[in-house]
């Protein structure tokens, strides 16, 4: 018989293990009951995308500067009541008696240089007995490159500084070669005796502003494309424009000019003062003042030319000018003499290109440098009609 106390012991465990399992039951249910799901991660945000750019446009190509052409004839009839034979003494390019004579022929080419496009070009062809006259004083010979009063190449450094290399015409004087562009037909005293034609070298020109202007050179010399000594000349020149009615201009020139002495030098200091006080009238004087030695000895030459325009519709103007030379020396005429001459000019516009100027023009010396008749005399008279036209286009 089981014992007593193995049964109690028995009935009584059996219902605490129940129990316990009954306890148990819930936590393990606990224990295998699902998680709830975790929340979803929300997505990063997602950064709009950049607007799609354009390529940037492809930057035209510079354009080169335009080349401008220029080109003229000038012809002229010129009748001197002395009536002298041979060329007319005194007279620059206008040298025929009584005949219908062709001056000059020209045709130019330039393109001028800019921040875009620093290389530029200038020539000026010409024929005729100008172009002839122009190269007489050549060391090269007459006909050494008698039909290119222009030819030099130009580059600009920074935004100013324009430098040329080559053969281009003085900075000196009123005047110049190209009658279109003077007041008068006839050539002063001044632009026949007292400065050069053109140089051969190299040139700066520097603007510092709207006001003022320099330039500098160093050349050859007087007229010499090919040197006649083993010197340079060198010049400098300075325009003030203090406002829009005055401009200032003021030229140096200095270095030996006689042929195989680079001991021996000339100077020229040359003036020109323009005034413009309406529209309609214009004033401009020009002062040289010149010297140089010769063989050891000094000589010297000076003169003054005084202009005035009236420019009376803008197809007729009148032009009156004076001057007076003295070549105390004789070095610039041959003759030492004192020499005025008076002009008056009138010019008429035919056509938009087409220009003519008939001009009176009388000429006298305290010597007797003219000849009539075969005689001697103190003075020449005559009248000049002068034929110009003018053609412009660029490129």
């Amino acid at each position: 018989m089981p014992s007593p106390s193995r049964s109690f012991t028995r009935s009584r465990v059996l219902p605490l293990v129940a129990l316990a399992v009954l306890a148990a039951a819930p936590a393990r249910a606990a224990d295998t009951v699902t998680a709830p799901a975790a929340e979803p991660t929300p997505a990063p945000a997602t950064t709009p995308a950049p607007e799609a750019t354009a390529p940037p446009e492809a930057q035209a190509p510079v354009k080169p500067a335009p080349i401008e052409v220029t080109s003229f004839v000038d012809t002229y009839y010129g009748y001197f009541f002395n009536k002298p034979t041979g060329n007319v003494p005194l007279r620059n390019f206008d040298t025929k008696h009584n005949t219908f004579s062709l001056g000059l022929v020209e045709v130019a080419a330039e393109q001028k240089v800019t921040t875009a496009n620093r290389l530029g070009f200038r020539l000026d062809l010409q024929a005729g007995p100008t172009a002839e006259l122009v190269n007489a004083f050549e060391p090269g010979g007459l006909e050494f490159l008698k039909n290119i009063e222009q030819a030099y190449g130009s580059y600009l450094f920074g935004s100013k500084l324009q430098v040329d290399v080559g053969k281009f015409v003085t900075p000196a004087g009123a005047e110049v070669i190209e009658t279109k562009d003077n007041w008068n037909y006839s050539r002063s005293l001044l632009f026949a005796l007292a400065i050069p034609y053109y140089h051969a070298g190299v040139r700066a020109t520097l603007p510092i502003n709207d006001k003022v202007s320099f330039t500098g050179m160093l050349v050859n010399g007087w007229n010499d494309v090919v040197d006649n000594n083993s010197g340079k000349t060198w010049g400098l020149s300075a325009t003030l424009k203090p406002s829009a009615k005055l401009t200032l201009v003021q030229n140096f020139i200095g270095g030996p000019e006689q042929k195989d002495d680079a001991h021996d030098k000339r100077f020229l200091t040359d003036t020109v003062l323009t005034v413009t006080p309406t529209e309609k009238v214009s004033l401009m004087a020009n002062y040289d003042y010149g010297k140089d030695k010769v063989a050891g000895t000094d000589v010297k030459w000076q003169g003054i030319a005084l202009y005035a325009r009236l420019q009376a519709t803008p197809w007729w103007a009148l032009t009156p000018r004076f001057e007076w030379f003295d070549d105390t020396d004789g070095f610039a005429t041959g003759t030492a003499q004192k020499v005025k001459e008076f002009t008056i000019t009138t010019e008429q516009k035919l056509r938009g290109n087409l220009l003519t100027r008939v001009e009176y023009r009388r000429d006298f010396s305290d010597q007797p440098f003219f000849t009539k008749n075969g005689l001697p005399k103190k003075s020449q008279d005559n009248i000049t009609v002068g034929l110009i036209y003018v053609f412009t286009r660029s490129f």
